[in-house]
């Protein structure tokens, strides 16, 4: 509906009402437009609807992958949405991701905590609430403004301008985009895991990642110690997630499975198996176990049967079983084609390492079967992507019989290596890493899981540096303000940005002259007008 049609139709609205003489149409049009979702569930079927409209472009051309950034305030995803319209001019292909390591670091009750599902899995939900808070009040801001400049030019009598606002208000793109949501292993079992998707589905949430990890022994996933269940239990949990969206209405909700197996070496159960070759068997295929015979049996020992021999499987001091070394990459591939078959639509493939090859070797083996997979890749602040891509390129020159005694393998992430040609070509890989794996290793959707936590803190360690030292006031006003107003970042007019003005707005609506605006000549921010 245009803006215009907005405008007649509450107009007919209020005319059927004898004592509503006082509400203007075009305010309630406004309002109407600045407001567009009005529960977390039309958000989470809108944003559904995008990435699912997004996976078909991917499966027609690699080229349209899609990217996020992850966030742990509603303040901080609501900037980068705005930053991605002022930059590029539209949200498409653009997410956020909800990082369940950067809740528990960040926004637990008891304090920073590590990424292990310690904290409320009440804040997972909340947490997605606020940000869609914050994008819609950015919907609401920017469409001030174009409300605004279109009454200033009613005002002159600018006819181009007039049509041209309200061609902007016609097509005005949301800040509301989908939010990629982590549920860790699930908080529980698969009832805690249904319980909880419906919250966050009820937030706002399209898209619930899941890992294949114990509940209660979780770990990040770029961390030692992780322990992965039997595909059952994992199976059990995508039907949780799938039933909620499906009691909820959003028919089309997105599931993304991802597997630790790469880097998990032990299983705290056994998996049940009714006959050979079935999942059961394939995943206790895995273990690590030693023949016995009937007299080689010690006391608490755990015996399993396979191909008429006895098996002891290897049992830890911590009554964990650990699978055979260097059977990571089956497991993943076993792990991902199952899910893909049991409700998942998209795969999370946590690796130790960004090396496009080594993710592409196991999406060839999965699409094998499943010729349409694709992935969510966790660009992960966890490596060191500077190493990692030196040693990518000194190992491939050494191979190709390039001279690289110039290098220290090991030593490679020395700023003394910058300038050099390996350290040039290794950051054109960098680069171009996103591109190139959505091409060659099936990635749909890039992200990056924490980058606003190391940029916070990091931009506030600049800040102290300064101001606190010789600079003074000046540490700020170079290092932050005068950088605010040259680059055009919003918030440098902090009053609009809080939502001072949308108050002006509805205190004219609803007090007409009579309203007590902040809005006025003695306001500070109109030193930023220019």
């Amino acid at each position: 509906m245009t803006y215009q049609q907005e405008i007649a139709k509450a107009g007919t609205l209020i005319g059927g009402q004898a004592h509503w003489d006082g509400i203007a149409p075009e305010s309630v049009a406004r309002m109407r437009l600045q407001n567009r979702f009005h529960t977390g569930l039309d958000i989470a079927r809108a944003t559904a609807a995008i990435m699912r409209r997004d996976m078909a472009a991917y499966d027609a051309d690699p080229a349209a992958y899609t990217q996020s950034l992850g966030c742990w305030h509603g303040f901080i995803g609501q900037q980068k949405l705005i930053s991605i319209k002022k930059h590029f001019g539209s949200t498409k292909g653009k997410y956020l991701y909800l990082s369940g390591w950067m809740i528990a670091a960040l926004r637990s009750e008891f304090g920073p905590l590590p990424d292990q599902s310690m904290h409320e899995k009440t804040s997972v939900p909340a947490l997605i609430e606020e940000l869609y808070t914050f994008l819609r009040q950015a919907d609401a801001r920017e469409l001030s403004l174009l409300f605004r400049d279109l009454d200033k030019a009613r005002e002159t009598g600018n006819e181009v301008e007039i049509q041209r606002l309200t061609h902007a208000i016609d097509n005005h793109e949301t800040h509301v985009v989908p939010i990629i949501a982590d549920i860790d292993a699930g908080f529980g079992n698969a009832e805690a895991t249904y319980l909880l998707a419906k919250k966050m589905i009820e937030a706002g949430a399209c898209a619930l990642q899941i890992e294949n990890q114990v509940s209660d022994e979780k770990q990040c996933g770029h961390q030692d110690g992780k322990v992965t269940v039997p595909h059952e239990d994992f199976l059990a949990k995508i039907r949780a997630c799938r039933y909620a969206f499906l009691e909820l209405g959003v028919d089309d909700g997105i599931i993304v499975a991802r597997t630790d197996s790469l880097g998990a070496g032990l299983t705290k159960q056994i998996a049940y198996s009714r006959e050979p070759g079935d999942l059961g068997d394939q995943y206790n295929s895995f273990l690590d176990c030693d023949e016995v015979d009937l007299n080689g049996i010690g006391n608490g020992d755990v015996i399993i049967s396979r191909d008429g021999k006895l098996l002891r499987p290897k049992r830890l001091p911590s009554n964990l079983y650990q699978f055979r070394s260097g059977t990571g990459e089956d497991r993943c591939v076993l792990d991902c084609i199952t899910s893909l078959r049991n409700g998942a639509d998209l795969l999370w493939i946590e690796t130790e390492k960004p090396h496009v090859e080594q993710i592409a070797s196991m999406v060839d083996r999965i699409r094998e079967v499943i010729p349409n997979a694709k992935l969510v890749y966790n660009n992960s602040p966890s490596f060191n992507w500077t190493l990692n891509f030196r040693q990518q390129i000194f190992d491939r020159w050494q191979v190709e019989g390039k001279d690289v005694s110039a290098y220290d393998r090991a030593k490679l992430m020395s700023a003394d290596y910058d300038a050099t040609d390996l350290a040039v070509e290794a950051d054109e890989k960098i680069r171009t890493f996103q591109k190139d794996a959505a091409a060659r290793a099936g990635i749909f959707h890039h992200l990056i899981t924490l980058p606003t936590y190391h940029t916070a803190a990091l931009s506030t360690d600049n800040l102290a540096k300064d101001y606190f030292g010789d600079a003074g006031m000046l540490g700020y006003v170079a290092g932050v303000q005068r950088k605010e107003i040259r680059q055009g970042i919003a918030c440098v007019k902090h009053q609009n940005m809080s939502g001072s003005d949308i108050g002006d707005d509805h205190k004219e609506y609803f007090a007409g002259e009579a309203a007590l605006k902040a809005g006025g000549v003695r306001n500070t921010m109109n030193q930023f007008a220019a």
